[in-house]
Parts: structure tokens; sequence; C-alpha cells
């Protein structure tokens, strides 16, 4: 078994909720997205999160806004929709179910 494609999968699977759950708590630039999931040690690069920041948009789980920046050109600032923080909720429920039956099965014994 090659753990780290696992791995990689696993992240790969939890990577917009993680970024929905960011942008919850308010409204990010992409670099502090970044910089939020790397300190969370969720290796992620630009390639990888503006395809997924544009199709969370496409889906309407996500608006932006351009905001004018001190050091630079205007920044896009990513925020939830309405559908965005459905979406959430119903995957904030999908995780917990999960974690509760990944629990269940480590302390799982054969009787």
């Amino acid at each position: 078994m090659n753990v780290e494609n696992v791995k990689s999968q696993m992240r790969k699977g939890i990577l917009e909720y993680c970024i929905l759950l960011i942008i919850k708590r308010e409204a990010a630039y992409s670099n502090d997205i970044i910089r939020i999931l790397q300190e969370a040690r969720l290796l992620v690069v630009e390639g990888t999160l503006y395809p997924l920041l544009t199709r969370l948009k496409n889906l309407d789980l996500l608006q932006y806004q351009w905001i004018e920046s001190l050091q630079g050109p205007p920044r896009k600032y990513y925020a939830l929709t309405e559908k965005g923080e459905a979406a959430l909720n119903e995957l904030s429920a999908a995780w917990s179910e999960i974690e509760s039956t990944i629990n269940q099965l480590k302390d799982f014994k054969i009787t």
C-alpha cells in the first residue's frame, strides 16, 4: 500500500470542506486561505486552490468582492453565499458522521 497516495487522496477529499470552513469565519483572500491551510499542515499550492475557488463560485457556494490593497493591485476576497452556508452545514454533518464511524472502528473489538 502506498500510504502517501492514500493520504493525498484523503486531503483532496476534505479540501473543499476546509476552504468553506475558513471562509465562513470571514471573507478571505486566496493567499490567506493558503497560509491558514499550511498552518494547519494541509499543504496546498495556488495551482490547486484557484480552480477549486472558481468551481465553488460557479456552484454559487462562494461570491467574491474586489478590495483595494495597500500593497499592490486590488485583491479578490471570497465569502460564503447562503447556498455555501447550507453546503457547509451538510458537510459538517457528514464529517461528524465519518469521524464517529472512524472512532467506532478504532475501538472495535471482535467478540
